[in-house]
């Protein structure tokens, strides 16, 4: 097999992981997108450690950190979303990220609305 396969798998990985992450607006499919970026750095590390690892396995060692590592980070991400869900009703991050949102359910202060008048 040829080395430069995947590297070059791994880069397409890792740019499909990019343009999700700069383009979507959705949490859950930006949370994919950097399980594709990871996905991507995993098999960059697999790939060196099979040509340069003949002393030890390195590559696996840190591939199997980066599993564990993308194990967490969708554990406490889709903790993230579904608060964010229950709270504002969408997971759109454009109306989330709104500073005037106010949650869903919410009213506001009487002391605000005594202020404001």
């Amino acid at each position: 097999m040829h080395l430069v396969i995947p590297y070059v798998i791994a880069a397409l990985l890792a740019a499909v992981g990019m343009y999700g992450v700069v383009v979507r607006r959705n949490a859950v499919l930006l949370l994919m997108s950097v399980e594709l970026i990871l996905t991507a750095a995993t098999l960059i590390f697999v790939a060196a450690d099979t040509v340069h690892g003949e002393a030890a396995p390195t590559g696996q060692v840190f591939a199997l950190f980066v599993i564990v590592l993308a194990a967490a980070e969708i554990g406490v991400g889709l903790a993230i979303v579904l608060r964010l869900y229950r709270t504002f009703t969408t997971v759109d991050l454009t109306e989330i990220d709104r500073v005037d949102a106010e949650p869903a359910g919410t009213q506001p202060d009487a002391d605000a609305q005594r202020e404001s008048a």
